[in-house]
């Protein structure tokens, strides 16, 4: 489903704050893969997500979406393939747009756009059907303007566009960390719905390493732009906070001492 080949991407080359965030990454993920990605701030982990989304090109390395070469190809190229939803609520929708025009937006993601008008009555009715799964009342607003709507709200909409026509591949980056916890425990639980709707394939980054083991088949810790830890199966079934805590230790040579991720020991 994706797969990820001697990826290397550098920043500011050359100059004094030269910062080298992946080295040499590999990564195959099958079709149906839900894997938390955890670390140290600047372990290269959001730059991972980047690369997939096509943000950034790669000094070096290929990444194949299913069976094409996607290396060299535009954020917009690889948007009918690739889903995303950020840490930032506002960042996923179009604030002074309604929740049905943003839904429409994001069904035509990856299309050509014609001229025609971009709702009609059957996507209403659809998009309804869409929202009414969440159970946050918004099936009732669909001519609201998204700014109106809370952090929750947002964030729960930006993941239903951003699984709209069943993305190859889906990229959650940190996306509870804004919300308060009893919000981030909702927006979780929708998430999990969303993707086992949809058998989606899915990496998250996160800092809550109870949620990293819990969520998902695989867990991948990554140091210094390198994947230093990739657990699956029963080995990751057995292993605990403490545990990936001295495993870290072990494969990196040194503590982790990101603070948000040890609060959420």
């Amino acid at each position: 489903m994706l797969e990820i080949v001697n990826l290397h991407k550098v920043f500011n080359y050359g100059k004094v704050n030269q910062n080298y965030a992946l080295r040499g990454i590999e990564l195959s993920v099958s079709r149906g893969d839900f894997i938390t990605i955890i670390g140290s701030n600047g372990a290269g982990k959001s730059t991972l997500l980047n690369m997939v989304a096509g943000t950034y090109p790669p000094e070096i390395g290929r990444i194949n979406i299913g069976p094409t070469d996607v290396t060299n190809w535009s954020v917009h190229k690889r948007a009918y393939l690739v889903g995303r939803v950020f840490q930032d609520p506002l960042k996923g929708t179009a604030s002074e747009m309604t929740i049905e025009e943003n839904l429409s937006m994001a069904g035509k993601r990856g299309k050509k756009r014609g001229l025609r008008p971009g709702l009609n009555q059957r996507q209403r009715v659809s998009f309804k059907e869409l929202l009414a799964k969440l159970e946050l009342g918004l099936e009732n607003r669909l001519e609201s303007p998204v700014k109106l709507l809370s952090g929750g709200q947002r964030q729960a909409l930006t993941l239903l566009m951003a699984t709209l026509g069943a993305p190859k591949v889906l990229l959650l980056d940190e996306h509870t960390a804004a919300l308060d916890p009893k919000t981030a425990i909702q927006i979780m639980e929708i998430t999990e719905q969303v993707v086992a709707e949809h058998e989606l394939t899915v990496l998250m980054v996160t800092h809550d390493l109870k949620q990293a083991l819990s969520l998902g088949n695989r867990t991948i810790m990554m140091d210094k732009g390198k994947i230093i830890l990739d657990l699956r199966g029963e080995e990751r079934e057995k292993t605990t906070v403490p545990g990936l805590l001295k495993m870290f230790t072990e494969k990196s040579g040194h503590e982790l001492t990101d603070d948000r991720v040890l609060l959420s020991k």
